[in-house]
């Protein structure tokens, strides 16, 4: 018997090895390992496997919400059989450059799917004459579907100039961007008809996916936020499948040779200037195919694409009257660190409220004087019925320092953050506020030139910034609405490893946000006693997603920015919600959110996408 199963396990062995050696042969499985490797070596082992893990946890969901996405019989039957009050022209513009064949069928006949039947494709090629077969088969398809239109170029443009004569064949009021080798899914045009009658919206842009070879294969789900502006500065996030009426045209020009190979991010950044109504619909519709010789499959190789998007960004912050250095982040190529001029150096008063925990608030202290590079500034510590003579004899040394003043807050009742706040602020001569906990250490030295480039923005209310625990996970990262058990607000990406990247690079670019922290957030002076400061309601949770939610109500947005960097050690100062009384507060202040902010959470958060999770703080699926 142990010879009988020895034999078995040499074979098993030589087999597997045989099976080895043939991948191993594979250009594909050497392409993997290269990318495996690099990734390893950029992130480090912790991340990747963190990666590995998502991954493979990712491949059962992706296909199942293809399953769930899927259209049924019934529903094509349904779409097909609507009547909208307009009927209105959609004008797909395809640019052919060598388009394989197979691709070139799969792009035409999932425009031919479509339920909602009012479009033109329009098509330029721009193919050269050993790819004749494109011209061939796109005439086979205009003998059964007169929608078809194709004019022959004589020679290729490049991809902006070839778009452009896409966009001079087109008829419809609405213009849809389309790329060669890509699909669309059958309800798309139906979708986007329903929110041009609903919203009449003038630039529309959907969920998408990524994949590889056959649609099974799935790369990446791209569920995205309503339109904000810093995402799409720092990464060009709308992408596909943008559509927008034809007028707009008229305003920003054609698309321009001088931004190929991110054409679409300068073109996108003009159209939203420009657009009255910008919808998202929170579906996939557009399937991104990844090949060797797509964008969508290695960026790095492209360099040109690279700098026309650090162009075409700044060529939109020129219009704005904004000045900023535009670099690739280390996430990745297209995905934008900015760097805003700082016009002014206004007086930036820290306002810090602390009871005892002198250690905790000597390292914080201690943190601001050694890291910070900006010196225009006021510390504010707000003594709050401290107990311990230690702290008394700290604050006489504090003291000594000219911009260090300590402001006794003489209320004896219960702990009330908002009420300590408001009452520092009364006290600053600040230009800007910059609220800071004092459980808190400053990691980066440019952190207050990080927070004051963005609130330093007539546009801009807020400014958040990254916070870790002391073990290098995650504290903070921008709030999202409803997220967590108590369906109020919770932090995304919560207890991530530090060199994680987040969901779509989401943890290495400035973007907009519903709320951020107050455990480090500046605002400016003027718009805090405009929404009327901190609601003493809240006495010690949600008081700064409340501030946040009526900043926004003004008009105003809120900027989290992973450049301004610091370990928060939570809750050292007051402890946890683990007694009786601080969680029969925690609920009463759960109620009194829910009741003041209910239309606002009913309609869901605009900066994340209701497909995915409320219940884990990971960007995964529902």
């Amino acid at each position: 018997m142990k010879n009988a199963n020895s034999s078995n396990k040499l074979h098993k062995n030589n087999y597997l090895i045989d099976v080895i050696k043939k991948i191993l042969n594979t250009n594909k499985f050497i392409y993997l390992i290269w990318k495996g490797v690099k990734f390893l070596k950029k992130n480090g082992i912790k991340y990747t496997w963190q990666k590995i893990k998502q991954k493979l946890r990712n491949k059962n969901v992706y296909n199942e919400y293809i399953k769930v996405n899927s259209l049924t019989d019934i529903q094509r039957e349904f779409e097909m059989n609507t009547k909208f009050e307009k009927e209105i022209k959609f004008s797909i513009v395809v640019p052919l450059y060598n388009t394989p064949e197979k691709y070139l069928c799969e792009m035409i006949n999932s425009c031919i799917e479509q339920t909602y039947n009012n479009w033109e494709l329009c098509l330029a090629d721009g193919s050269d004459r050993e790819h004749d077969y494109v011209k061939n088969i796109v005439m086979d398809y205009m003998k059964k579907d007169h929608r078809i239109k194709y004019k022959a170029l004589e020679e290729n443009l490049g991809i902006s100039d070839n778009t452009n004569e896409c966009i001079r064949m087109a008829s419809g009021e609405y213009i849809a961007l389309f790329d060669h080798d890509d699909l669309l899914h059958p309800s798309a045009l139906y979708e986007y008809m329903k929110v041009i009658c609903d919203k009449d919206a003038d630039f529309i842009y959907c969920d998408e996916l990524t994949f590889e070879g056959a649609l099974e294969k799935i790369i990446t789900l791209h569920f995205k936020p309503d339109f904000a502006i810093d995402n799409l500065r720092a990464n060009n996030y709308i992408c596909h499948f943008s559509v927008f009426k034809s007028e707009l045209l008229e305003k920003v020009g054609m698309f321009r040779k001088e931004f190929d190979g991110s054409q679409d991010h300068d073109m996108i950044l003009r159209l939203t200037d420009a657009a009255k109504s910008i919808v998202h619909i929170p579906r996939i519709l557009y399937y991104w195919r990844s090949h060797p010789n797509s964008v969508a499959s290695d960026i790095n190789s492209k360099s040109y694409a690279i700098d026309a998007g650090k162009n075409a960004v700044m060529d939109h912050l020129k219009r704005h009257n904004l000045n900023a250095i535009v670099e690739s982040s280390k996430a990745f190529p297209t995905i934008y660190r900015l760097t805003y001029e700082i016009n002014e150096k206004p007086l930036i008063s820290i306002i810090i409220p602390n009871k005892d925990c002198v250690d905790m608030l000597s390292k914080c202290i201690k943190s601001i004087k050694l890291k910070s590079t900006y010196e225009n500034i006021e510390i504010l510590v707000i003594e709050n019925n401290s107990e311990e003579q230690r702290t008394f004899d700290y604050y006489k040394t504090l003291e000594k320092h000219e911009n260090i003043k300590v402001i006794t807050y003489k209320n004896k009742g219960s702990f009330n953050y908002s009420a300590i706040n408001n009452f520092g602020v009364v006290h600053a001569q600040g230009e800007q506020l910059l609220f800071l906990n004092n459980d808190i250490e400053i990691i980066s030295s440019n952190w207050i030139e990080e927070m004051l480039m963005y609130s330093q923005r007539n546009d801009v209310g807020a400014v958040g910034a990254k916070l870790y625990y002391p073990n290098d996970t995650i504290q903070h990262a921008g709030v999202i609405l409803k997220l967590g058990v108590h369906r109020c607000a919770g932090h995304c990406h919560y207890r991530c490893v530090r060199e994680n990247l987040g969901y779509m690079g989401r943890l290495y670019y400035a973007q907009n946000f519903s709320a951020v922290t107050a455990a480090c957030l500046m605002i400016k002076k003027s718009i805090f006693n405009e929404v009327n400061g901190f609601d003493e309601n809240f006495a010690v949770a949600f008081n700064d997603v409340d501030l946040c939610m009526k900043v926004r109500k003004n008009g105003y947005l809120v900027v989290w920015t992973p450049y301004a960097e610091a370990y928060h050690y939570e809750s050292i100062t007051r402890g946890l919600e683990d007694t009786r009384a601080k969680q029969e507060r925690f609920n009463d202040e759960v109620n009194k959110f829910k009741v003041k902010w209910g239309a606002e959470l009913e309609q869901g958060d605009p900066y994340y996408n209701p497909n995915l999770t409320l219940e884990r703080e990971d960007f995964s699926l529902r």
